[in-house]
């Protein structure tokens, strides 16, 4: 069901006798809160309920457990999540970006399905150490927050291929990313980072660092490593 710009305000109340939807699109309505009855569409594999007023979810959305594609929360009013979103073990991607949040619930972490995360542009600070569990993570995008470093569990990353942490409050390389297997892209953009670790070439698999609009002074020695090993680095 696709009730994308409709100029709502509110879901309509047959919206929730439809139990057997697989798609439900209620994107840029003017909304302000979402009834419990959400809950009761279970047979649900993609929400989208971004660009909203959603000041506050209910409980209820972690009642949805068959979803499965994508949950889209984007670009509303949230202050805090449901620590039930933690029930959506099967969910693949989730955005979280543009609310004024503060902080991710541990919760968060028994999303052990998600490939992708979005949460820019959050007021974070910090990360809980439970997303350090999120094994299946390629994609995590953190651009436009105030984070000054990462938890070490975030060594635990194994899938994680791409990592976006643009535009935060970063003075050091976060040593948590040291080694990861897989990491291809890192965006470092915008921060305070004065100077590279040496295991930074260690790194893999990793094809593009993005240095730029930091403070930091190039190393020569580790230029030539990174570029040895056909790693593109901006800066």
């Amino acid at each position: 069901m696709n009730l994308w710009q409709q100029r709502l305000g509110t879901v309509p109340e047959t919206v929730w006798a439809e139990t057997d939807l697989a798609v439900l699109v209620l994107a840029d309505n003017d909304l302000t809160e979402l009834s419990p009855r959400i809950g009761g569409l279970r047979r649900l594999r993609m929400l989208d309920l971004g660009h909203n007023r959603l000041t506050a979810l209910p409980d209820e959305l972690g009642e949805l457990t068959g979803l499965r594609d994508c949950l889209y929360l984007h670009d509303n009013r949230l202050t805090a999540l449901p620590e039930t979103l933690g029930r959506l073990t099967a969910l693949r991607y989730l955005n979280v970006g543009e609310n004024p949040l503060a902080a991710l619930p541990d919760a968060l972490g028994g999303l052990t399905a998600l490939v992708e995360l979005r949460a820019q542009r959050c007021g974070l600070s910090a990360l809980p150490a439970a997303l350090g569990g999120l094994g299946r993570l390629r994609e995590l995008w953190l651009r436009g927050n105030a984070l000054t470093g990462l938890p070490a569990s975030f060594g635990g990353l194994g899938e994680l291929r791409q990592l976006e942490l643009r535009d935060n409050a970063l003075t050091d390389v976060p040593e948590a990313l040291a080694g990861l297997p897989r990491l291809r892209q890192l965006d470092l953009r915008s921060n305070r980072i004065a100077a590279l670790p040496d295991w930074i070439a260690d790194l893999p698999a990793l094809e593009r660092l993005d240095l730029r609009w930091n403070p930091v002074e190039p190393d020569a020695r580790l230029m030539a490593a990174l570029e040895a090993k056909g790693c593109f680095v901006l800066c």
